[in-house]
């Protein structure tokens, strides 16, 4: 029943996004010609058989971006950041063509984008409506998926923890098997050994086994009990606080491969996208931000003596070392970079504060940006002496490492710059990388922008020229 149920929803989800995709364009239409009286001359049908070819298009990317699979393990933020991903790609494609066909040169750019915000916050606005209604119907019980539990230990009961506070899931255990009775608020319905009969009696939607490290020599049994039920299996690896939400499985001449850790900037294809647009953006600050450094670089010769450029070797991607350059805002000192400085070190000169204080001892890093030591988005590199120290107390810190480091972040955005939880800032590090879309390093930026809270972190700014 749940299937089916799935299957409608799916089918209710393309006709709808359909008559919403089509529809933009005669309402872009009106709003173009009619509310801002732009002048029109391609007739509206025109617009409508274009508006047809769109949607045909944008229905196969949406089912290409995983939009009409089961919603219960992808949550909004990731359906809509999909959604506008996918929207955005066929929408350049469209803008491509009319471009290159010289005989479209009278059709409506601005129509375009209007239709594109349009059929975009349309189908956000009912994905989220969706959503809502589809939990309070979950929570009160309804549209539930039946789960029977394989083990009863510790990985078992996380699982168990996590679809029992998330009840918007809709996912309900009817109980677990284990040899030993765990006491973790679940029915024990029996041993292993009684696991086909349990299947034929309890005819789960679903079985989850979450076998600890001395019981996975019984998974196999479990897999073949659960192909001749023809019940679904979900595994939960013992090893599973290792892995990121998504790793990927390649293949080796029919032997499976798991990456346990996929990182989208592994893509030759999503390398490139963010290699240009960090050349390109460096490229376009270093010219427009000229005059700021010119400035900069003069007071901080007047303001003490010693050079400009201060100097320090970074750890960057792939454990390699690199000198990263800022303006130097202290005077010169002879203490090793072992420590971050405070927010009223008595190092820094009266310039040198007021550069921090708006980033502008930063500037210079765009030129590591354009030589490739550093991208505009991403973990914020450390000195050799905190990677030494941290590598062995911090888990997955050294992970950071497998991305170019960033002026910007994820965890500076956040607050996490300077003195803080280098748990949490490593914590957002490894989200950002597991999750890095375009979409999300222009988050990153724009919030760079308008709240001020980027790049100084203050690691390692032991000035030592």
């Amino acid at each position: 029943m749940i299937r089916e149920n799935q299957k409608i929803l799916n089918n209710i989800q393309v006709i709808s996004d359909g008559l919403i995709l089509f529809a933009a364009f005669p309402a872009a239409y009106w709003v173009r010609f009619y509310v801002f009286h732009g002048q029109d001359n391609v007739p509206l049908q025109n617009y409508v058989v274009m508006g047809a070819i769109y949607m045909a298009a944008q229905l196969f990317t949406y089912a290409a971006f995983g939009l009409y699979q089961n919603y219960r393990r992808m949550n909004l933020g990731r359906e809509l950041t999909r959604l506008w991903e996918a929207t955005a790609l066929d929408m350049a494609v469209m803008l491509g063509w009319m471009f290159l066909d010289k005989g479209m040169v009278d059709y409506s750019r601005w129509l375009l984008a209007i239709a594109f915000v349009l059929s975009g916050s349309v189908l956000s606005l009912k994905r989220l409506a969706l959503r809502m209604l589809l939990e309070k119907y979950r929570r009160e019980g309804y549209s539930q998926k039946h789960v029977l539990l394989v083990g009863g230990g510790p990985l078992a009961q996380k699982y168990l923890h996590e679809i029992q506070t998330e009840r918007s899931l809709g996912y309900s255990a009817v109980g677990y098997v284990s040899e030993e009775d765990e006491n973790n608020g679940l029915k024990r319905l029996g041993g292993f050994g009684d696991l086909s009969r349990l299947l034929e009696q309890y005819a789960p939607d679903e079985v989850v086994a979450a076998l600890e490290p001395v019981d996975v020599w019984r998974m196999p049994k479990v897999i073949t009990l659960c192909n001749l039920a023809g019940v679904r299996l979900y595994i939960i690896p013992f090893y599973e606080e290792y892995m990121s939400p998504n790793p990927q499985i390649d293949d080796l001449d029919g032997i499976p491969l798991m990456n346990i850790r996929y990182i989208p900037l592994d893509s030759w294809v999503n390398a490139f996208t963010k290699r240009a647009m960090d050349v390109v953006g460096s490229a376009l600050l270093l010219l427009l931000m000229s005059p700021a450094m010119l400035i900069c670089a003069v007071g901080v010769k007047l303001s003490s003596p010693g050079p400009v450029i201060f100097r320090q070797e970074r750890v960057g991607r792939n454990n390699k070392r690199f000198t990263m350059y800022k303006f130097r805002s202290m005077y010169v000192n002879d203490r090793e970079s072992t420590a971050w400085s405070g927010q009223t070190d008595d190092r820094r000169t009266k310039f040198g504060a007021f550069m921090r204080k708006c980033s502008l001892d930063e500037l210079p890093q765009f030129w590591n940006v354009l030589r490739g030591d550093m991208s505009l988005v991403g973990p914020r590199p450390e000195i050799p002496h905190f990677v030494e120290r941290f590598r062995g107390e911090v888990p997955l810190y050294m992970v950071k490492h497998q991305v170019r480091p960033g002026i910007t972040g994820w965890a500076q955005v956040n607050g996490l710059r300077g003195d803080t939880s280098i748990e949490k800032r490593i914590e957002h590090d490894i989200y950002y990388i597991e999750n890095w879309s375009v979409w999300f390093d222009i988050q990153i930026l724009l919030r760079t922008v308008f709240t001020a809270k980027f790049i100084n972190d203050e690691s390692g700014a032991d000035e030592k020229p």
